[in-house]
């Protein structure tokens, strides 16, 4: 196991903070997801990442009652559904997630995709300032928003995002996005840090790897905590959930990350947010 507190935090905007490295569980269903999040609970981990639409919250929910861990010491992230956007539909969507999980508050709640087409995400983000001032959602971000989407938020309703969560990787980078987010504070989550498993065979991974003495999935994650962002492994086997928080034992130099921004290419593991509705 992991000792926790050798996991960084980083500070959020709302005076919170949250575990650099989260367990996700997007595409495990809810009985495997009650199994794995017991695992990652017992390896360490103290944030636990899922969403409405993964249909496996009651699954993590039962995980986060049964660890043991008391509540103030684990950060629970969840979701809102493109289809449940809109402000009263959103706080429908989020009792019913609250119900599913048996918690009476998330630590993070996010709009899970902008959705732009649908032109709700401004409403709904207000439905999440609500949620916040009610004490219910302790911080309140988004999920796979770029520039103008978070500038529009900015714009119409004067409140930050903490969080933007976005698929992130040495293919996909995302450095105007995480520019334009130090501008203002918000935080970079990266989802699909080893690019769905895709980037474990690059050549120039596999030598930083060796040179450390890790795996590729280590130096992936590693490499996303040294840069500040908050990055989020998957997992249903218990020796891989296990590997992927041990990287305080590492550091990757100058030239490793050097090294790994040439892999950049763009390209992506998953939807581009334009084409989500």
């Amino acid at each position: 196991m992991v000792d926790p507190t050798a996991v960084p935090s980083v500070a959020l905007l709302d005076g919170g903070a949250i575990p650099s490295i989260g367990f996700g569980v997007y595409k495990v269903d809810d009985e495997s997801a009650e199994t794995a999040v017991q695992t990652a609970i017992a390896s360490g981990y103290r944030h636990v990442d899922t969403a409405e639409m993964y249909g496996n919250e009651a699954g993590v929910g039962r995980a986060v009652r049964a660890s043991g861990v008391p509540r103030d010491e684990l950060f629970v992230t969840t979701k809102v559904w493109n289809t449940h956007q809109g402000q009263d539909e959103t706080l429908r969507a989020f009792d019913g997630s609250l119900d599913r999980l048996g918690l009476d508050r998330v630590d993070l709640y996010l709009i899970h995709w902008p959705a732009a087409a649908n032109d709700r995400y401004v409403d709904t983000w207000r439905a999440l300032g609500r949620l916040y001032e009610e004490g219910r959602a302790t911080s309140i971000g988004v999920s796979n928003f770029q520039v103008p989407h978070l500038q529009r938020l900015v714009d119409e309703t004067g409140v930050v995002p903490v969080v933007n969560q976005v698929e992130r990787h040495p293919w996909l980078p995302q450095r105007s996005l995480m520019e334009f987010h130090a501008t203002l504070g918000i935080v970079t989550s990266a989802w699909s840090p080893l690019g769905r498993g895709r980037l474990v065979a690059e050549p120039v991974l596999e030598r930083i790897a060796h040179r450390h003495g890790v795996s590729v999935a280590q130096v992936l994650v590693r490499w996303n905590v040294q840069q500040g962002v908050v990055v989020l492994p998957k997992s249903v086997t218990p020796s891989r959930i296990a590997e992927n928080i041990d990287v305080a034992g590492f550091e990757l130099s100058v030239d490793d990350i050097d090294a790994i921004a040439e892999l950049e290419t763009g390209d992506r593991t998953g939807s581009h947010p334009d084409e989500v509705s």
